[in-house]
């Protein structure tokens, strides 16, 4: 299925209001060719004719006489004229009040379709691998998300409320042309396809050029976004000057690819209004010639009216002319949204999935990973890890050590062995129950510009104040949350900015207690803070870790020195395990790091 038909399909759930679009648009069109039918009573009443004579004529007349004669075609010039003016302002008024509804549907139904777009959009990126998001910039991401899918309503726009509208126009245009002379009506569909094949080498262009302006855009969005995340990087290396021309170069790109686009799309205007207007010259001197004939095969009120009507085609004319040229922009940003919801979900489950549960053991047995056919992360890992057990994995850096907490809420599937849970491989349970088992502090902690109880009780709506507090308490948070200016409802700013680390830290904590999760995987969660703040959140994970299957992956070896088992990680395998005494004693690579660490 094509990607313009993929995008149309999306209008499917608003029928009802595509049908009200279709028959207003539709009765507005009718309506406005009746405009430029009264003109032959007018112009007639005008020259001391009847308005509507009750025989002969061209078959619009005839209609007209049908619907309106008596009304029309009344004693006095005067009283006929009043008539004729009063049904032409009646029609007027009816044919913009239809012109409006159907503007208005045409509007619900496009912004509809970018609503219903970009929530598909979300919650696939949702599902998506974790690689995507480590290869793809964010501001790439944000692009596609935001301003890729609000193009693509122009395609919606164009098909409802231009192409829709302005087919309906020409069909009763030419029917109203039709009617009054087939002779002159033959001149203007004869050209028609002459205009389609003259702009139709534009249109694989603007395409082309619109899909590199969208890309361009994305990069612009990520430097933006990367500039605002590390400003105080920026200020630090006195790098403003070399953020700006950064900036301003991209900028220019940006300027050159816009200008090269709409080099060919706004060709596509003046080339079939040039054209409409030959077509209408050619039509006014044959008319010419027919209405000043003997045989009078044109009466001169009706070309009047014939070259109004022509004129007045010429608009939508020109506008389905453009209408492949919108659609190739339009269709260029459905492009970059289609190849984002064409990559396959990273989050499937298996069909026969069952809910995940955990009561005696974890078991790594000969794991392996490696990124994308890359050297090997891991290998050969074979780890057992009893309920209540604390494990400590420490080793260098680039050792795996994250990797292999990773792997355990399946953020990456191992490319070797299995890890299982009970005796039962982790991957027969569904990914959701698996992750609910589980609460993870990082290093990072990640805030949400929102209020401190929204932070605490994230992704979690059956909580209570008294909980969300008591675990703030365990967390050694609450004394600190108080003390804002709106306590628990105090706003954090984007990524928490207001605290600092070990505040942050702790407020991540007290997320995982709120959760209660068995097993908790700790990375790096006390380092980088001052003494004091390292003390009150080691305080807070060993609150954290009563009573819960725990992984903490320590850079400080002083933090982990009472864990229950302690894996030594070097070049993606385990090379020492035991307790601290035992690799103390054993004077291998733990000794070097702990003698390391706290040489005199």
């Amino acid at each position: 299925m094509s990607r313009g038909a993929r995008l149309l399909r999306l209008a499917r759930p608003y029928t009802l209001l595509f049908v009200t679009n279709i028959l207003t648009t539709f009765g507005a069109s009718v309506l406005d060719g009746a405009t430029f039918v009264l003109l032959i009573p007018f112009l007639r009443t005008l020259f001391g004719e009847q308005a509507i004579p009750t025989a002969g004529g061209p078959s619009v007349e005839r209609l007209l006489h049908a619907v309106a004669g008596p009304f029309l075609a009344v004693g006095s010039p005067q009283a006929a004229l009043r008539n004729v003016v009063i049904v032409l302002v009646g029609a007027l008024v009816l044919k913009n009040v239809l012109s409006y509804v159907a503007s208005l549907t045409s509007v619900a139904i496009q912004e509809g379709v970018v609503r219903d777009l970009r929530v598909h959009l979300f919650e696939h990126l949702q599902t998506l691998p974790i690689t995507f998001f480590q290869q793809t910039r964010g501001g790439q991401v944000l692009a596609r998300v935001i301003s890729d899918t609000d193009q693509t309503k122009t395609a919606v726009s164009a098909a409802l409320a231009s192409l829709l509208q302005n087919a309906s126009l020409m069909l009763v245009y030419v029917a109203i042309l039709l009617s009054l002379s087939w002779r002159l009506t033959l001149i203007a569909l004869v050209s028609a396809p002459l205009l389609a094949l003259l702009v139709r080498p534009v249109v694989g262009r603007v395409r082309r050029r619109s899909r590199e302006l969208a890309e361009e855009r994305g990069e612009l969005t990520s430097l933006v976004s990367e500039m605002v995340a590390s400003i105080k990087l920026v200020r630090a290396y006195v790098a403003e000057g070399f953020e700006s021309e950064r900036f301003q170069r991209l900028v220019e790109r940006n300027r050159m690819g816009t200008l090269r686009a709409q080099r060919f799309a706004l060709a596509t205007s003046p080339m079939s209004e040039v054209f409409a207007g030959v077509v209408v010259v050619v039509i006014f001197s044959v008319g010419t010639q027919l209405a000043l004939g003997g045989a009078s095969a044109v009466r001169p009120e009706a070309l009047i009216a014939f070259v109004a009507v022509a004129l007045r085609l010429m608009s939508p004319v020109k506008s389905v002319a453009n209408y492949p040229t919108i659609m190739a922009g339009a269709l260029a940003a459905a492009d970059r949204v289609f190849d984002v919801l064409d990559l396959p979900s990273g989050e499937d489950d298996a069909p026969n999935a069952r809910p995940a549960g955990f009561v005696e053991r974890i078991e790594y047995r000969d794991v392996s990973f490696a990124y994308d056919g890359q050297d090997a992360v891991l290998a050969g890992i074979d780890l057992e890890v009893r309920r209540g057990q604390v494990v400590a994995i420490v080793g260098p850096s680039g050792a795996g050590k994250t990797t292999l907490v990773d792997l355990l809420p399946r953020f990456y599937e191992p490319t070797g062995g299995l890890i299982l849970m009970d005796s039962v491989p982790i991957t027969a349970f569904g990914r959701k129950s698996l992750r609910r088992l589980m609460g993870i502090v990082a290093q990072e902690t990640i805030l949400l510009n929102d209020t401190v109880l929204a932070n605490i009780a994230y992704g979690r709506r059956d909580f209570s104040m008294a909980a969300v507090e008591a675990a703030a308490r365990a967390a050694n948070a609450h004394e600190f949350v108080t003390a804002l200016p709106r306590g628990y409802e105090t706003l954090l700013g984007e990524r928490g900015t207001r605290l600092s680390g070990g505040e942050r830290q702790r407020i991540a904590i007290a997320r995982a207690l709120l959760r209660d999760p068995p097993i908790l995987i700790l990375d790096e969660a006390t380092s980088a803070l001052d003494t004091e703040a390292e003390r009150l959140v080691q305080e807070a994970v060993d609150r954290l870790m009563a009573h819960r299957t725990a992984f903490v992956i320590a850079h400080r070896l002083a933090t982990v020195r009472h864990a229950d088992l302690i894996v030594v990680l070097a070049s993606g395998r385990i090379v020492e395990r035991g307790t601290h005494d035992s690799l103390f004693a054993a004077g291998g690579l733990y000794r070097r790091f702990y003698d390391l660490q706290f040489q005199v």
